[in-house]
């Protein structure tokens, strides 16, 4: 019968065969391959296209769809989104969503929220299902019902997000979920060098949510890191 190597076994490692060996060895490679593993349809292609001409950055598309799995993991009838852009993540977001499920979006520039309007539309999704509010998102969310998400997600500004923190444990329900995108500042986050006050934030934001004894967290390599947490 087999069973598990004693102490004293020798165990050979397995080595990673062809195509496996290029993705394994390269993780710029296996991150380029997670995001051209997700198939966008033209309604996220035309939001990319407009916030790209707007000069906007969008969750890649291997975020966009961890985004969609996380929400179907919570089974999300109700979603917080901080940053509307043109409303790439958001199409992520509604299709992992309840069919009933409502997205509540936030955004300084209403232009950007019309432009969310036309890609929500075009992906499918019925007018109801997206409430958009303009403003600065620490004044809007203090507006927002307590205990009321299922999940939040924050792509605003950088500098606020220890502030979204704050505000997201009070409008989650327990076993709801925050996330927040481009943690890794580009590569700058864990650069020992002098460093802008926006990634010296994010090292606070990280450092916050691993010690929070409310939240169950993990980092996610995808985009430009998607940090994720579960409110207990």
């Amino acid at each position: 019968m087999c069973g598990f190597p004693t102490p004293t076994d020798t165990v050979t490692p397995r080595q990673p065969r062809g195509q496996e060996r290029v993705i394994t060895g390269n993780r710029q490679t296996s991150w380029a391959f997670a995001d051209a593993y997700v198939a966008e349809d033209d309604a996220l292609l035309w939001a990319r296209d407009r916030a790209r001409e707007a000069g906007l950055r969008s969750v890649t598309p291997g975020t966009g769809s961890a985004l969609g799995l996380l929400a179907a993991a919570v089974d999300a009838k109700a979603v917080a989104e901080i940053g509307t852009g043109c409303g790439v993540s958001g199409i992520h977001l509604l299709h992992g969503m309840r069919p009933d499920g409502v997205l509540t979006t936030v955004d300084p520039e209403p232009e950007h929220q019309q432009f969310a309007r036309q890609a929500f539309r075009a992906a499918g999704f019925a007018s109801n299902r997206a409430r958009f509010i303009p403003g600065r998102a620490l004044d809007v969310l203090p507006r927002l019902a307590d205990a009321g998400y299922d999940l939040v997600f924050c792509d605003g500004d950088r500098l606020e997000y220890l502030d979204y923190l704050a505000e997201s444990l009070r409008l989650l329900r327990p076993g709801g979920l925050v996330a927040f995108e481009g943690v890794f500042g580009t590569g700058r986050t864990i650069d020992s060098g002098p460093q802008p006050t926006e990634v010296l934030r994010l090292r606070e934001l990280l450092r916050a949510v691993r010690e929070s004894q409310e939240l169950v967290p993990s980092l996610l390599p995808v985009g430009d890191g998607l940090l994720c947490a579960v409110k207990r």
